[in-house]
């Protein structure tokens, strides 16, 4: 539902007798959390969105697994409470703790599901663990859990927001035990399914009634993801244009005619992400030099240490950069193909990332080949990431599909141009020709000539100056994204009482 219609619709029950409710409880279940333990950008949400919300007055609080990290950051966390287990999941405790930000937060503890090294999805060799439908089956049991009020823990959410499919059985275990509380699925990128073999669902306790189109089967598997998409009250996903696009056949996953049906009742908004406040040229800690709009010369010499850090000693043209996981979905191979429009423009590349080998090995490769002019770091470094955005001109975001991404607004808070193609977030947040470039149809020659016309308005001067005070100027916080999940709360909610 565009949002546009869900405020007129919120209005409207407000004029009537009724009140409209408001969130003022709301359990955010994820499975990475910045500064704890993440994989991508869901960590950062779920840090940033349940802050504002705090701020708004709503007691948001987390529940998150109890990884090893966590449990090494927080080594005396008591239980305040104990969870039965169901089927083949264990019973689990629930800490509670209040981050150094002022984040509060619920903690699963069950050591053999979740202390082992690794990211929250699999191993440190990039397997994913064999239990994982058993490790975040319990983290959705344990919301709906803590929903019906099983815990004890003298307070309950009125409202559930989920993300993605580690966390998006909670509404449907929420709907097989009758627990009545609205629920939101926040979706931040489909291709990820969490799809698991039929056998499994005695085990995790899947009503045999739920195999079925019109529950959690999925081409004769089992899959997570379609569990919280159908029995989720509302739907949302990361951008306003991902939330059509997977609406196709193209980018829908195989789910879009049950998007298309959610969208249909009105059950599907697309809210686009924010970014930190920590991300500011005039006061970034990760940078060595700060600067403003008014006063590039910092930019000129983070320019300076990037190159040095990167070994370059090509000077004389722009630099671009890329800072990506390096994986297919994000055009790794585009980049390496339509390099030498760079090299021949006396440009130079620096990237860093990490991710499937033969494009590490690509990237590495690129590196080798052309000395002094790109330079290649295979790992993730924060402070690294912000001084590229922060030095480079020109950010490569060449992304086969990008449900949001928040690389290219990090870009732009630091004065650094998207080159990105026409999709999904990329295609809300950057304005072609204006505060970035833009391109249809991911190719590499597609990206090849976007990198031509990156270069002559770096010839340009004042036009690229202007691009880049822009850019800068874009508004790119919060706090418009939590005016419109709290607009969707209230709906959610709304209906509920209504029904």
């Amino acid at each position: 539902m565009p949002l546009q219609a869900l405020r007129a619709k919120n209005d409207a029950f407000a004029a009537t007798p009724q009140i409209l409710p408001v969130a003022r409880k709301l359990l955010f279940v994820t499975s990475e959390l910045t500064g704890l333990l993440k994989a991508g950008g869901l960590g950062e949400i779920s840090s940033y969105l349940p802050h504002m919300l705090r701020r708004q007055g709503v007691d948001a609080r987390i529940l998150i697994p109890g990884y090893r990290a966590i449990l090494r950051k927080y080594p005396n966390l008591q239980p305040v409470a104990v969870l039965p287990g169901l089927a083949d999941i264990p019973r689990c405790a629930i800490a509670k703790l209040q981050t150094d930000d002022g984040l509060l937060l619920y903690v699963v503890l069950c050591e053999e599901l979740y202390d082992r090294e690794g990211s929250p999805y699999g191993d440190a060799e990039g397997l994913e663990f064999e239990d994982n439908d058993l490790r975040f089956a319990r983290l959705g049991l344990a919301a709906e859990q803590i929903v019906a009020g099983n815990a004890a823990l003298r307070w309950k959410p009125e409202i559930v927001h989920v993300n993605d499919w580690p966390s998006a059985m909670a509404p449907a275990y929420m709907a097989w035990r009758g627990t009545a509380v609205p629920s939101i699925m926040t979706v931040h990128n489909l291709a990820y399914q969490g799809l698991f073999e039929r056998h499994r669902c005695r085990g995790l306790g899947i009503p045999d009634i739920a195999f079925q189109t019109d529950g959690v089967e999925f081409h004769g598997k089992m899959s997570f993801l379609k569990a919280g998409l159908f029995y989720a009250s509302h739907l949302t996903t990361v951008s306003p244009t991902y939330a059509r696009e997977i609406l196709t056949a193209e980018m829908g996953c195989g789910l879009d005619g049950l998007l298309r049906t959610r969208a249909e009742c009105g059950q599907l908004t697309g809210i686009l992400n924010g970014i930190d406040d920590s991300y500011d040229p005039q006061s970034d800690p990760h940078l060595e030099h700060h600067f403003g709009r008014h006063d590039l010369a910092g930019k000129q010499s983070n320019a300076a240490a990037v190159r040095e850090a990167f070994q370059l000693t090509n000077t004389t043209g722009p630099l671009f950069a890329l800072v990506s996981r390096l994986v297919h979905q994000k055009g790794v191979d585009l980049v390496v193909e339509a390099a030498h429009e760079i090299l021949q423009a006396g440009g130079a590349l620096v990237a860093t990332g990490q991710g499937e080998p033969h494009l590490e090995a690509a990237m590495t490769q690129l590196a080798a080949q052309h000395p002094g002019s790109v330079g290649v770091h295979i790992g993730f470094d924060e402070t690294m990431a912000r001084r590229m955005y922060a030095g480079s001109d020109f950010l490569l975001m060449p992304s086969r599909f990008e449900p949001c991404g928040l690389s290219q607004m990090y870009a732009q808070r630091f004065g650094s141009l998207p080159i990105a193609h026409r999709t999904g977030g990329l295609a809300d947040t950057i304005q072609d020709n204006v505060t970035g470039f833009l391109f249809d149809r991911p190719s590499a020659a597609n990206l090849g000539r976007t990198i031509r016309r990156a270069v002559r308005a770096f010839a340009g001067g004042r036009v690229i100056d202007r691009m880049k005070d822009a850019a800068m100027r874009r508004p790119s916080g919060w706090a418009e994204a939590t005016r419109d999940y709290r607009d969707v709360y209230a709906h959610a909610l709304a209906n509920c009482s209504v029904a």
